[in-house]
């Protein structure tokens, strides 16, 4: 009794983990997303030194991203175009005619006038063709994740909008060269390497776009 008294709050706790699960679709983006910036030493010093490494920034120049924890604004640029085509085409043929007219005389008599003739023919024609355009544009916004030994920054973020039943997720991450940093501290994405760019979403919408488990199993294991 005690038992399916238990089952319908296992069943529950087991939809509200699916539902968790569900929130957030998995990522390839660099990890974390997010993080704040290191903790800096203290102003005075034990030398009396107004210079301050921790707080070093140049005079003469804008104030750009370049700690842990900075932001960095990346405006999505994203445009790609492939084209793909090709055909092949191979013909061949051949053909043999023998006749015998006179044996007279002769062992096999009985094959005078005998006429034979052989034809082949075969041909192959094949032709494929494959097309993809995509674009991205937008803009996220993202934290300097990591200051790499060189001075270029790794980068991360998203952005989280929710529509109606479902929400949107914009992913963004890859490594920025100071140099390319606007004062603004903007860059463009195809500045950026090492780029990893998400849009997905989740929510009934989505999943109705998806094929059931049960299905892929069946698309997998059936040979047809």
């Amino acid at each position: 009794m005690r038992t399916l008294h238990c089952l319908p709050a296992l069943l529950l706790a087991g939809l509200t983990g699916c539902a968790a699960l569900q929130a957030t679709p998995p990522t390839a983006v660099h990890q974390p997303m997010s993080v704040r910036p290191d903790a800096r030493a203290a102003q005075a010093s034990g030398s009396g030194s107004i210079y301050q490494p921790s707080f070093t920034r140049p005079l003469f120049e804008d104030r750009r991203a370049r700690f842990v924890g900075d932001i960095i604004t990346v405006n999505l640029v994203e445009q790609t175009a492939a084209s793909k085509k090709s055909s092949a085409n191979a013909e061949r043929n051949a053909s043999l005619a023998a006749s015998i007219t006179a044996l007279a005389k002769l062992p096999l008599g009985g094959l005078n006038g005998l006429d034979a003739t052989a034809s082949d023919a075969s041909k192959f024609g094949g032709k494929g063709d494959a097309a993809a355009n995509n674009a991205f544009t937008g803009t996220i916004t993202t934290t300097v994740i990591e200051v790499l030994p060189n001075g270029n920054l790794l980068v991360s973020g998203e952005k989280q909008i929710a529509i109606n039943q479902g929400n949107e997720f914009i992913r963004f991450s890859g490594i920025v060269n100071p140099v390319s940093v606007t004062g603004a501290n903007t860059v463009q994405s195809t500045q950026v390497a090492d780029a990893r760019i998400e849009y997905r979403a989740n929510g009934y919408i989505d999943e109705t776009q998806q094929m059931g488990w049960l299905q892929r199993f069946f698309v997998n294991v059936l040979p047809f």
